[in-house]
């Protein structure tokens, strides 16, 4: 999996704010000194997409009386943005009409990643869904879409897809039996979507177990669903990338990215890694589901 600009940019913004911080300078200082508007700057220090040249690090490192090697690995980490985006990164840009405000962060996140935990209490995690179960959901959250905007959305959906089964991309998937239980479109969409998931479940790189109904201890229903971001270490400067978690909430979505609270999520996924069934007894459990489902 192409780790995209994401992980270097990401790398970068948190460089700088070591080095802004210590040096005692503000944001909006600091945009002056790299000649920027302090939005702009701010967004850099996000790790979010903005150009950075060469000259304005050069500025900044000056500001931040940076070391010769601090002010190698911004250079470096510069370069690797450069070079990320040259090798065409962000294929979802294809897709932007289907695109909800800020998921393309999710989106960037999940490319770059290199192993993703989902945890679910309602619904099938997107990289498993089938076409119609997500058109079901399409349907019901989106009633006023045309039927080829909701095609884009499920083609985008299906475009996530193809990183499961790769060599470097590991996906869990810890649900609770009920998100195999919710009649979404019909009792036939149910049972090709569990279908899904017992065929995926012995796909190298897959991991699905089941939190079952009859599991007194409500651990994870209070922490409401989440997924959890790990990410390999950068190529040129192999910097390690601290774990990002995510909540999608009903009125907007919130990213983690405080080591102190992402690893409460970390955590809470061991937590209900211990009251999930095993692999294999929760393929056994989804086989009987797809069974009364027929």
């Amino acid at each position: 999996m192409a780790n995209g600009s994401t992980l270097p940019r990401r790398a970068l913004g948190r460089q700088l704010r070591k080095l802004r911080e210590r040096a005692g300078l503000t944001q909006s200082a600091a945009s002056r000194v790299a000649e920027v508007s302090p939005q702009s700057y701010g967004r850099i220090e996000d790790g979010r997409q903005t150009k950075v040249t060469d000259l304005g690090l050069n500025a900044l490192a000056n500001a931040y009386e940076a070391t010769d090697e601090e002010r190698r690995l911004l250079l470096d980490l510069a370069r690797e943005i450069r070079e990320a985006t040259a090798s065409g990164s962000g294929w979802w840009r294809a897709y932007a009409d289907a695109i909800v405000s800020g998921f393309d962060h999710y989106l960037a996140l999940e490319e770059a990643a290199n192993w993703v935990t989902n945890w679910q209490t309602t619904v099938v995690p997107g990289l498993l869904q089938t076409r119609d179960y997500r058109r079901a959901l399409t349907w019901a959250t989106n009633p006023d879409q045309s039927p080829e905007e909701v095609d884009r959305t499920l083609d985008l959906a299906a475009r996530r897809q193809n990183f499961l089964g790769q060599s470097d991309f590991h996906f869990e998937a810890l649900l609770t039996e009920a998100t195999l239980r919710y009649n979404v479109g019909s009792p036939a969409v149910m049972a090709d979507q569990v279908k899904r998931l017992l065929d995926h479940s012995d796909v190298p790189g897959i991991d699905i177990r089941i939190v079952p109904n009859a599991e007194t201890r409500p651990i994870g229903l209070m922490s409401r669903s989440f997924v959890l971001f790990s990410f390999p270490p950068l190529h040129a400067s192999k910097l390690q990338e601290p774990p990002v978690a995510f909540e999608e909430g009903f009125t907007g979505n919130l990213f983690v990215e405080r080591p102190d609270e992402v690893s409460k999520y970390s955590r809470e996924a061991e937590r209900i890694r211990h009251v999930a069934l095993s692999a294999s007894a929760s393929s056994d459990l989804m086989l009987r589901i797809s069974k009364e489902l027929q």
